[in-house]
């Protein structure tokens, strides 16, 4: 048994360490060949330039950045998942998306007649979001660095009376939900699932509420059941919070699912509960994870909106002709319009913002209350089509101009940097912040795209529902028993649900970059 027990042992350890030398070199050469020169360099030759503008220019070198900095972070094996998938966005939707369309003068069909003369502001206004973000990232690590190192925090584990709670509600949520539009449109195209949900809860933000209410909790419950688990001190009640888990996991799954559910929250949910699984919790599964990812976003992404209508349709015909005129990918436009909007002399400071915060005011008591970012701006172009999305770019301009681009990235840059530095330790040790790590990063893709008044509702239940978990520190028969039987479980074995082991040189207070 005890051989055994080492052989497992040194599994683990081999599968956690760091990449060294020669390899983690070749890794990374690699990966930045692929991402960063070889697709740039067939985007340039498959597509041609029709003269539109020189703002593709702009667009791919973001894109060849990108490339570099998805490297080094999946290679790294350190899942700072925030700054991951902040730059999975910034590569495919600021950068490779933007420069296909540039270049063959296919703007998305949802935003016309977009003048040309916008283009390299607009990529010019980009590459600053992306630029203050790096900068206040680098300078919060600076900080960090030079502070002297801190005693390492001990968990915030999870409540199990108040997470079994949850479990419960989301339940019965997810069942009224089911209820109140039926299973044909749960489980229908997703065009007839969202009417269905338009039809019932016609206000958008209620609208949103109701559906984040009926999936997040229940995920957010999934994680405190896998967390739990792994906190048990008898065999008994491991047995019963893995069945928990599974089970709100297979409920999850029948609301949110590739055919009746949008492409990222369809995504957020497989990535938490694959993450809930153990996904990050050594640097090869880490690596294995974001490596899937990128690939997923490129070539599962496009391919996964068949499902829109009755009708499954394919229509991908080339990698990079999936790009053009695509109205998934009008994230460069909408800025674009968000300055025109801006030198229009239509901003209102923060008005948008607080439309956005205070969503769950009723439209009764607050009759002007603001509409989404993304119909502000069809309307002020004057489009038909108003379900458009609205990147943090254009939620920042709307509210404040090109000063408020400055604001929103460095803040944005301090705030992923200081969250990836918590739940990187949480992956191991557990905790809350292990729920947080498997869930928001990967939602931060809904939120960079926008609007943010859609995304606020969902995003603000699942805060609701981590702190209603979160067990108190240094509470007997919580944070404590989680970190002792955590230590037991990792030298029985380790690669269970949710179980992760230590990932090196990411201690609380540490700033491994």
């Amino acid at each position: 048994m005890g051989k055994h027990t080492g052989t497992i042992d040194d599994a683990v350890m081999r599968a956690d360490a760091p990449l060294h030398g020669g390899a983690r070199v070749a890794l990374l050469a690699l990966s930045v060949g692929v991402l960063s020169v070889v697709l740039p360099v067939a985007l340039v030759s498959d597509i041609p330039d029709q003269g539109r503008s020189d703002a593709w220019i702009v667009t791919l070198l973001i894109m060849i950045y990108g490339g570099v900095r998805l490297s080094v972070s999946w290679v790294s094996g350190r899942p700072h998942l925030f700054d991951f998938f902040f730059w999975v966005f910034g590569y495919i939707f600021m950068g490779l998306a933007p420069t296909a369309q540039i270049r063959a003068d296919a703007v998305s069909t949802t935003t016309p007649g977009i003048d040309s003369a916008f283009d390299l502001p607009t990529a010019g206004i980009v590459a600053l979001g992306f630029g203050c973000y790096e900068l206040a990232r680098a300078g919060w690590m600076i900080l960090q660095h030079a502070r002297p190192p801190r005693a390492a925090r001990e968990p915030r584990a999870v409540g199990p009376v108040r997470a079994i709670a949850l479990a419960v509600v989301g339940l019965g949520i997810s069942a009224f939900f089911v209820a109140q539009l039926g299973p044909a449109a749960a489980l229908g195209s997703r065009e007839a699932a969202f009417a269905a949900r338009e039809a019932r809860w016609p206000d958008p933000a209620i609208r949103a509420v109701m559906y984040a209410a009926a999936v997040y909790p229940l995920l957010i419950a999934t994680g405190a059941m896998a967390q739990l688990r792994r906190a048990a001190r008898s065999r008994a009640a491991r047995i019963a919070f893995t069945l928990a888990a599974l089970t709100a996991a297979v409920v999850l799954l029948l609301i949110v699912n590739p055919i009746a559910s949008a492409r990222y929250t369809f995504g957020t949910v497989a990535v938490a509960l694959a993450i809930f699984a153990g996904a990050v919790a050594t640097r090869l599964r880490a690596r294995i994870t974001m490596l899937l990812a990128i690939v997923a976003f490129l070539f599962v992404f496009p391919i996964a909106d068949a499902f829109r209508t009755d009708e499954v349709r394919v229509n991908r015909t080339s990698f990079f002709g999936e790009y053009l005129a695509n109205p998934d990918y009008d994230a460069f436009w909408q800025i674009a319009n968000s300055l025109a909007y801006w030198l229009d002399g239509l901003v209102e400071p923060a008005r948008q913002f607080l439309g956005s915060i205070l969503f769950w005011v009723p439209r009764v008591v607050w009759p002007d209350k603001p509409t989404d970012t993304g119909i502000v701006l069809a309307e002020y172009r004057g489009y038909t089509f108003d379900n458009l999305s609205a990147p943090l770019w254009a939620e920042a301009m709307v509210n404040g101009g090109v000063i408020a681009v400055v604001i929103v990235f460095i803040a944005l840059g301090i705030l992923l940097r200081a969250m990836d530095v918590r739940i990187v330790p949480a992956f191991a040790g557990g905790g809350v912040w292990a729920i947080v790590g498997a869930v928001l990063p990967v939602y931060m893709t809904i939120l960079m795209r926008g609007s943010l008044l859609q995304a606020t509702g969902a995003t603000t239940v699942m805060i609701a529902c981590l702190l209603l978990v979160a067990g108190r520190l240094g509470s007997p028969g919580d944070e404590g028993s989680e970190s002792r039987s955590v230590t037991g479980a990792a030298g029985s074995g380790g690669a269970q649900l949710g179980v992760a082991a230590p990932v090196p040189g990411d201690r609380p207070g540490e700033t491994a970059a």
